[in-house]
């Protein structure tokens, strides 16, 4: 399952998808040790990067452990982005990402993120010029479209492979649709047989079977997994040893897990400082817990701590009584 995308080389078509708020370096140093040839940083704009704001400059941090990385950038403004894209390329950086598909409004407003797939001219000029800006490899994030009457990926497809862009990444659902109905995986094929760069499917892979289903009815090269990895860094892993061996990995045991939630909630305490990093990590500490009897008690506790103390006794507390429970 190893490819490559430009000069840089994968040893797994399995990839960290870039998800705002979640994909920062705690996160992504972890997952990467779970089957993964690439992970992505969360959105940055482009702008914001060039400031050097402090809160930019955390989200951007990286480390040897998680290369080769990419770092997810967005904008509408050519000279900017490639400047960006130049900064990132001289801090260390393997890939530069450029996102063409998010659907949040305070991005798309800003003409950035997936609106620019309904500028098909800015969106070349964007291209084209963080392409040339740098050395690396340059990829790009999109959609379907931006609704069901503009379904446009392909053409933007081929506009991106002509100006350079290295490998696609194609979330099956338009703007308009944002999160809710199914992922058109069947689409993406067309974006494939558009192209002839390395395409990813993105969206609704939540189960080793999705993955593989996806990958057979889209015919992409690899799978972009997002949400599947929530409170489950080592879902790629599964996904990676299924779809080469057609054998199933089990979960981790609950000790494991445990051992698994505190190295990450340590690593997030490290990386943002005690006071911010006990609130960032409670939404992780939620998702790690979900199905395990008694969760919604325990979210509900670690939720009122400001203690980081108080929280790690808890997290310990609480796997070792549903180890009891289950075995």
């Amino acid at each position: 399952m190893a490819l490559k995308i430009g000069s840089v080389k994968l040893d797994s078509s399995i990839v960290l998808a870039p998800m705002s708020g979640v994909t920062d370096l705690p996160f992504r140093r972890l997952v990467k040790r779970h089957g993964v040839g690439l992970v992505v940083s969360e959105m940055i704009a482009s702008k914001a990067m060039l400031f050097k704001s402090k809160k930019t400059l955390k989200m951007a941090t990286h480390c040897a452990e998680e290369q080769p990385m990419a770092v997810q950038l967005a904008g509408c403004e050519p000279s900017v982005m490639a400047e960006a894209a130049k900064l990132n390329e001289d801090c260390g950086i393997a890939i530069i990402d450029i996102n063409m598909g998010c659907p949040v409004k305070k991005v798309t407003n800003g003409d950035a993120g997936s609106a620019l797939m309904r500028d098909e001219e800015l969106a070349s000029k964007i291209l084209t010029a963080v392409v040339k800006a740098v050395k690396i490899p340059v990829t790009l994030k999109i959609r379907t479209g931006w609704d069901d009457s503009s379904r446009n990926a392909p053409k933007i497809a081929k506009i991106a492979e002509n100006c350079g862009i290295q490998s696609l990444a194609v979330h099956g659902r338009t703007r308009c649709q944002f999160y809710k109905g199914s992922s058109d995986w069947k689409f993406i094929q067309n974006v494939v047989n558009a192209v002839k760069i390395p395409v990813f499917g993105n969206g609704d892979i939540r189960t080793v079977d999705d993955a593989k289903r996806m990958l057979s009815i889209s015919g992409t090269t690899g799978a972009l997994i997002g949400r599947g990895t929530y409170g489950k860094p080592w879902f790629p892993e599964q996904v990676r040893n299924f779809l080469e061996t057609g054998k199933r990995i089990p979960d981790p045991s609950l000790c494991v897990q445990k051992n698994t939630v505190l190295e990450h909630y340590n690593s997030i305490l490290e990386h943002y400082g005690i006071e911010a990093g006990i609130k960032i990590a409670r939404k992780h500490l939620g998702w790690y817990s979900k199905g395990l009897p008694g969760s919604s008690e325990y979210r509900s506790e670690i939720n009122k701590f400001d203690c980081y103390k108080k929280v790690m006794e808890r997290i310990k507390s609480f796997y070792n009584e549903a180890n009891e429970k289950i075995n």
